[in-house]
């Protein structure tokens, strides 16, 4: 008997201690409903600051060009649903907008009122004893807040999880974006069909594109590289600059600047292994090397081609046919001059020309004439003479006509493009814009000037 009772008394012991706490708490949420508010308020303002703290941080990101992780996102809308979801809309507005306006503890009293308004209810409730409603709505309410300060709980800890809201993703090509300055003719029409064409045969993978200087190549090439992106043609497309003196590490810090590909090596050599590695990744590549005027060594500057990536397709621009023979170019593409209408229609556009006015008309056609057809001349000289009287067009024609290049080891087409270039630079307006273009001219061929450096 004294076994069995002492087995009785363990078992009571240990049922009482296991019922105080559940008893405890359940007394609690009746006469500790102030305490409940108290801790609900609490979370709210935690989870108030750290919203907006998270929210500080993913404004300067996007500021920054960076791409906010989903799962950031995905947190910062469970949380203003969450607040929004207790009345707190204002609290959420302010925290993800303006840092100066937060007044959190306004918040908190118009939810505290809330809950006040829900107590005043009481005497809805029945006609039992005048103290059982009150208890009993208390207990309710304060296992209600209970449950919604535990889920502002878990939503704030889940905030402290996050060391980055954001990741660095390579930015859109400005130089493949839509470009007003491409205007088709026939001829860069024709161009532009055959290069598509190339570009969808496997069998061609080295193309070029020839033309005298300012016939409009690089625009050309950039409008291809736009339409090659925007129909998924390549994985990738790149843009180098290669100039009558070329630099390879420029070269390289450009297509890798457009891959998000930073380099950890000094050399030309490593850097060139390491663009390699990079972009034999890609299955389907176009590189696009501007303004070529000698044979390039590709894989010096880290292009995988040929049977090193099959994938790869170069297209090349150049003023001479017999750069393409240097490099093997499967397909040769010419790009022709305008034609005398397209000429002019271009010239007027850019010149602000309209078709009543007669006699600028006149001299404005001899203007164009000197342009000999060139879409970089007639563009620079149309819009340098916009707005010029009559006068002032006369000027400009007998200036072009008499002008003499000093390159003279240039043919016709070329030395016009040269006076033309100079009269759009004799006619801009202020004494400082022209210091500005001379300064720049001070640095390498095709180089980024950075506006900081000016």
């Amino acid at each position: 008997m004294a076994i069995e009772s002492s087995v009785v008394e363990s078992l009571v012991s240990k049922l009482a201690e296991l019922l105080v706490g559940p008893v405890k708490k359940q007394f609690r949420y009746m006469f500790c409903f102030n305490n409940f508010v108290q801790e609900f308020n609490e979370q709210v303002r935690s989870l108030v600051f750290a919203l907006y703290d998270l929210q500080v941080a993913v404004d300067g990101a996007k500021r920054n060009a960076e791409e906010i992780k989903i799962d950031v996102n995905t947190w910062m809308e469970d949380a203003k649903k969450a607040l929004a979801l207790h009345g707190l809309q204002d609290a959420v507005n302010v925290a993800t907008k303006n840092a100066e306006e937060i007044k959190i503890d306004e918040w908190l009293e118009d939810a505290k009122n809330e809950m006040e308004g829900l107590e005043n209810e009481k005497g809805k409730n029945g006609k039992c004893f005048t103290w059982c409603p009150k208890w009993i709505r208390q207990f309710k309410l304060s296992k209600g807040l209970e449950k919604k300060t535990e889920t502002l709980r878990k939503l704030e800890e889940k905030s402290k999880t996050f060391q980055k809201v954001s990741h660095i993703v390579p930015l859109q090509d400005i130089k493949f974006l839509p470009s007003k300055e491409f205007t088709p003719s026939e001829s860069s029409k024709e161009a532009f069909e055959h290069i598509m064409k190339a570009l969808k045969d496997d069998n061609v993978n080295m193309i070029g594109l020839y033309g005298m200087g300012g016939v409009g190549k690089t625009t050309l090439v950039k409008e291809v590289g736009r339409r090659a992106k925007e129909t998924q043609l390549f994985d990738e497309v790149l843009l180098a600059t290669v100039s009558q003196n070329p630099n390879v590490m420029y070269m390289q810090d450009r297509m890798a600047e457009s891959l998000g590909l930073h380099f950890d090596k000094e050399t030309t050599e490593g850097r060139a292994d390491r663009l390699w590695q990079r972009l034999k990744t890609e299955k389907k590549l176009l590189v696009i090397l501007d303004d070529v005027w000698k044979a390039v060594n590709l894989k010096e500057i880290g292009i995988p081609f040929g049977d090193d990536h099959r994938g790869c397709k170069v297209l090349l621009t150049t003023r001479r046919r017999g750069i393409c023979s240097d490099m093997e170019c499967q397909q040769k593409v010419h790009l022709n001059i305008l034609s005398e209408n397209e000429a002019w229609d271009l010239f007027k556009i850019n010149a602000r020309l309209r078709d009543e006015d007669f006699n600028l008309n006149t001299v404005a056609k001899k203007v164009a004439r000197e342009c000999q057809r060139l879409p970089l001349a007639l563009v620079t000289v149309g819009k340098a003479l916009r707005d010029k009287s009559v006068v002032e067009w006369e000027v400009a024609s007998k200036e072009l006509k008499n002008s003499e290049s000093q390159h003279m080891e240039l043919n016709g087409e070329e030395k016009n493009a040269y006076a033309c270039l100079k009269l759009s630079y004799d006619y801009l307006k202020h004494e400082k814009t022209k210091l500005c273009f001379l300064l720049c001219c001070l640095f390498p061929e095709d180089y980024y000037i950075p506006i900081e450096d000016l």
